[in-house]
């Protein structure tokens, strides 16, 4: 065994067990949770280790016929000015997800994670530090390779919703933002418009949104029609001064694809504030489908994510994971469509 030991390690990993024992974090986990497919030899060295390096670990799960968890962790990212509760896209993400818990009668704990305008997160959530968890879901956010070893060395099931990150390790659900921008953007050329304008990406946006500006920039490319951008953050505060500078620079702009429904929606308000009434001057498009896309005026057009399928598939994934922690990786895509209302009218 390795010399690790209580006395040079304050916080015992999986990862310091694994080591210690010779074996995989995957093992590890089964003879913590007393799963079987483990030898008794193996079994037995595992809880050695664990016992010398101090690991102490409580398992949620008090029923070891149960095939499901009992526990798992909810991570969805925080700004000071966008509460996850009021954020419709991940409100509903999570109805999704509390859904599936509340039916398997697993129990849920939340943490915000306190995030930077690009998703990227700004510190390690003491949640994912807490053993009595059996998974965690990871919620809008993209991870950087020091994030996403720190997440390897517990050695605990993770799933991405509408997630990122750096090498791609993990199972996660998203969306098929490259093809859904495409389609925002071929729907509007077939309207008619042949000046397009993309309103709150930029050249390193987050990835969904840098997946829709590159199906837009593809569908345009394959029209032969020139780009025109309106980059700003993705935030609708951002959108006013942009959608403003972008009508004063570009007027044949006649149509615009927002890159999501916050967005579009802004985006609608500045162009009336500029004296362009969508959609008779301006053809406006979002991406998302949340619940005020229907209620403003005009009714706003967009490309529906199923958001709610999203937060139900991402807890199945994790089930799996957890209950076969040496299967293939994961990545399962939701594929938006199109919804038609007032705001994307023909030239």
């Amino acid at each position: 065994m390795s010399s690790v030991s209580k006395s040079d390690n304050k916080k015992v990993t999986l990862a310091n067990v694994a080591q210690d024992s010779g074996v995989s974090l995957a093992t590890v986990s089964l003879v913590l949770r007393d799963k079987p497919g483990v030898s008794e030899e193996t079994r037995q060295r595992v809880l050695d280790s664990a016992k010398t390096l101090g690991y102490i670990y409580t398992p949620s799960n008090q029923a070891l016929s149960r095939s499901i968890p009992n526990q798992i962790g909810l991570i969805i990212k925080s700004r000071p000015d966008d509460i996850p509760a009021t954020n419709s896209f991940y409100a509903s993400v999570m109805a999704g997800i509390e859904m599936i818990c509340r039916r398997s009668q697993i129990n849920l704990m939340y943490a915000n994670l306190l995030v930077d305008e690009n998703n990227n997160p700004l510190e390690m959530p003491r949640l994912m530090t807490r053993q009595e968890v059996d998974g965690l879901l990871i919620v809008g956010m993209h991870l950087d390779s020091q994030m996403v070893a720190g997440i390897k060395d517990l050695g605990m099931p993770v799933v991405l919703v509408d997630a990122y990150a750096d090498g791609d390790p993990f199972d996660a659900v998203v969306t098929d933002n490259f093809m859904g921008g495409y389609r925002v953007t071929e729907y509007l050329i077939q309207q008619g418009h042949h000046h397009i304008a993309i309103v709150g990406s930029q050249p390193q946006s987050y990835p969904s949104i840098q997946e829709r500006r590159d199906g837009y920039l593809r569908a345009l490319n394959d029209y032969d029609l020139t780009p025109a951008f309106g980059d700003c953050p993705l935030h609708p505060s951002a959108v006013k001064p942009c959608v403003e500078s972008l009508l004063e620079e570009h007027p044949e702009v006649t149509a615009i694809f927002g890159s999501n429904d916050d967005v579009a929606i802004a985006a609608m308000q500045a162009a009336q504030s500029f004296g362009k009434h969508p959609p008779e001057d301006l053809a406006v498009v979002g991406f998302d489908n949340i619940h005020l896309a229907h209620l403003v005026t005009p009714r706003l057009s967009t490309m529906r994510v199923d958001m709610v399928e999203m937060g139900r598939l991402a807890v199945y994934l994790l089930m799996n994971r957890i209950e076969f922690p040496e299967a293939g990786r994961v990545r399962t895509v939701i594929c938006p469509h199109l919804i038609e209302r007032d705001s994307g009218l023909p030239v």
